[in-house]
């Protein structure tokens, strides 16, 4: 008796058990769902993220005031507070980096804000970014309507506004309506010279709901003693990206007038560590995943030997019939193994159906791409055989030592 007459006779008994068939079906289908699915989603958000933030630009990197601008102090340490990067240090910064980079200045000049025109106002949920002349090219940001500011307008403190295309919607239903009308941020006029292209709102940071006005204007309406600076730094090239960090520490130590022997009070972050950083931790709900699955691909195998015994039991006079004419132990044990692996590898590939629809729904709800996990599909098939063979075996193995004179007197 060849594979293929096993397989047959394995679907015919399969077919003799419809019901306890798709129940225990049904138990190893959500268990490798959950693998495949949980996973696909995984990797639809990892997609997602790094194209997000390779959007913000992956040669950036940020200088900043360390931490939150208070740091708790240790063995009885006073706590250190750390100066904010002041306006004339992050244009000193400006002006001295040689480096082959474009340098952008920043700071968040207000949140929750409303915006009207005329009788039209947005929510009050709009971000008012302070930024220089270079910050829409360095944050990665397109213009969809209009221009971006001039760096004469920037230093000159004119009141011009880039909106970001929700905002624009919102107010003028057309976002290419708003180029060179005039709109309130609060109590103050801006004129709109510029739109930005639409981000989409799942992005880690949506410029959608947030306007950009000049540096120099915003320090004047907006920022107090206590404001910090941020200081971009976009590069060419990332390889480079190390000796130009090496190149705005030092820089920056003499700009803040640091001693030699003094710890640095600034911090540099690239702008891929946040989501390298999320990409890490999604490695926890891997193994959440994983743990999930095997639970209940446990329960699957115990289902599977259970139904399986049962049908050596009702099946002993077919195996004594078998063995009178001529069936070797190991062509019951065969029968047997294969009737379990079909039985798993029908489950599996419902399974994994239904965890590729799965993730990949929870992938478009976070704006990621469709993913057919190739390697979870050949790892949940491989899963599925080891189950049927472990599920299988001893059933097989007591099918193949049933006394054929015994069998036959079976009722």
């Amino acid at each position: 008796m060849n594979l293929l007459d096993n397989i047959l006779l394995a679907i015919n008994a399969i077919a003799s058990n419809t019901l306890r068939t798709v129940l225990t079906c049904l138990i190893i289908a959500f268990g490798i769902m959950a693998l495949v699915g949980i996973l696909t989603a995984v990797d639809g958000m990892k997609a997602a993220l790094n194209s997000n933030f390779a959007t913000m630009g992956a040669n950036n990197f940020d200088i900043r005031k360390m931490g939150t601008g208070i740091r708790v102090g240790r063995r009885g340490r006073k706590a250190q507070r750390y100066l904010p990067i002041t306006l004339q240090q992050a244009l000193d910064f400006k002006e001295r980096y040689n480096y082959p980079a474009t340098v952008s200045l920043s700071f968040n000049a207000a949140f929750a804000m409303t915006l009207k025109y005329q009788a039209q106002k947005t929510n009050p949920n709009i971000q008012v970014i302070a930024g220089d002349e270079n910050y829409v090219k360095v944050g990665g940001f397109d213009i969809g309507y209009g221009r971006n500011f001039t760096a004469p307008e920037n230093e000159s403190g004119r009141h011009v506004v880039v909106l970001g295309n929700g905002v624009a919607e919102k107010l003028f239903t057309k976002a290419a309506a708003a180029i060179d009308k005039t709109v309130s941020i609060g109590n103050r006029k801006f004129r709109v010279v510029g739109v930005l292209a639409p981000k989409g709102a799942t992005s880690i940071f949506s410029s959608d709901n947030a306007v950009i006005i000049p540096l120099l204007t915003a320090k004047s309406n907006y920022a107090s003693n206590s404001t910090t600076y941020v200081i971009t730094v976009s590069l060419s090239n990332a390889v480079i990206i190390e000796e130009a960090i090496s190149e705005a520490v030092g820089l920056m130590r003499n700009v803040r007038r640091l001693d030699f022997s003094a710890e640095e009070d600034f911090e540099i972050s690239k702008s891929d560590k946040l989501s390298t950083l999320l990409i890490d931790q999604s490695a926890s709900i891997t193994t959440a995943a994983t743990i999930i699955g095997f639970i209940t691909l446990l329960g699957g195998a115990i289902g599977l030997m259970n139904i399986m015994l049962v049908s050596v039991t009702e099946r002993t006079r077919e195996i004594g019939i078998s063995k009178a004419l001529g069936a070797t132990k190991r062509v019951i044990t065969t029968q047997f193994l294969v009737e379990a692996i079909v039985i798993c590898q029908l489950g599996g590939l419902l399974g994994i159906a239904l965890g590729i629809l799965a993730g990949n729904a929870v992938s478009l709800v976070i704006n990621g791409p469709f993913i057919i996990p190739w390697l979870w599909i050949i790892g949940g098939m491989l899963l599925c055989l080891f189950v049927g063979l472990i599920s299988g075996l001893y059933p097989a193995l007591k099918a193949a030592s049933v006394d054929p004179i015994e069998s036959l007197r079976y009722e």
